[in-house]
């Protein structure tokens, strides 16, 4: 009996075609906006993440104010656009702003950007559009854009409240006095922070805020883009093992978690004088605050009533 025949191999399919989309065209008429300041969002990171309406009100702006003219023109290069670029910063501001009035006052469209992202937050210009405003000029939102949001979406954190708190105090003892303040908000907290600063800042977040769990948000939309979790000693340890960390960073932090048992006046006042034992009354106080979820000042406001044996009103619980 002669063997079988192999078994015959499926026809190749021809490979798919990549996927595509459509512009009805390479270029675009950029009308003349009508006169006003325009606030436009620009790319964070990746040069492709800008709106179609962000381009047209660029190209068809009298000119650009912007924070650096050099990182603006990369994006306007990009897409062809030869609007004059004018800087706009917190050195310039004052001087700059009475003729840039004049300008709109003039009929003028006028837009205005920062390095990246939404203008305005973390940025300068919102003096900018005070004035504006109060000058009787329309001032228009072109959205786009934002790290904070970015960084929130990413986060796994939640996002039914969020606080934007900016960047914190470059010296330890002021940027734990912040977030001191901030300890028992039920809401998500984002920061801008620096890669240099990273490792002092989680330092602070531990002995303020305790082992609370944290996210990093790195390069949102760029090529190393990146997310990391854990608590700060988690963190710090990672980011030690790998030499730092570089590029641009959100730094989230989760809400204070309430108190699953309210703990009356008598529990506060026990815990405290157990801690001013050993602490003095500030970081006695720092320490009951974390734990019980109060406000610093009124903790302290306690501690230095129990320790003139005076009566006091307990801390309020949040």
């Amino acid at each position: 009996m002669p063997p079988p025949s192999p078994a015959k191999s499926p026809p190749a399919k021809p490979p798919a075609a990549p996927p595509v989309f459509h512009i009805a065209a390479s270029a675009f008429e950029a009308p003349r906006p009508k006169p006003g300041l325009y606030v436009v969002a620009t790319p964070i990171g990746n040069l492709a993440d800008i709106t179609l309406r962000a381009l047209a009100t660029l190209a068809g702006a009298d000119y650009v104010l912007c924070e650096d003219t050099r990182v603006t023109a990369k994006l306007l290069n990009r897409y062809q656009i030869s609007t004059t670029l004018k800087p706009y910063h917190d050195h310039n501001a004052a001087k700059v702003r009475p003729g840039i009035l004049q300008d709109l006052q003039s009929g003028a469209a006028i837009a205005l950007v920062s390095d990246a992202g939404t203008p305005l937050i973390a940025d300068p210009g919102w003096k900018l559009v005070r004035e504006a405003r109060s000058a009787g000029c329309d001032v228009t939102i072109v959205p786009g854009p934002s790290a904070v949001v970015a960084a929130m979406a990413l986060s796994g954190l939640p996002t039914d409240r969020f606080m934007f708190c900016g960047f914190l105090p470059p010296r330890s003892a002021a940027r734990r006095a912040a977030l001191e303040e901030l300890a028992a908000l039920p809401t998500t907290l984002v920061f801008f922070e620096t890669a240099a600063r990273i490792e002092a800042t989680l330092a602070d977040l531990s002995a303020a805020l305790g082992e609370r769990r944290l996210v990093i948000a790195r390069e949102i939309t760029k090529l190393h883009e990146e997310v990391l979790s854990g608590s700060p000693t988690e963190l710090a340890a990672s980011i030690a093992a790998r030499g730092g960390l570089r590029g641009e960073l959100c730094l989230l932090v989760a809400p204070a978690e309430p108190d699953a048992e309210r703990r009356d006046s008598g529990e506060i006042d026990a815990a405290l004088r157990a801690a001013l034992v050993d602490a003095s009354t500030s970081q006695a106080a720092a320490a009951i605050a974390r734990r019980y979820g109060l406000p610093r000042q009124e903790v302290y406001r306690r501690a230095l009533a129990l320790q003139r044996g005076a009566p006091a009103d307990p801390p309020e619980q949040q």
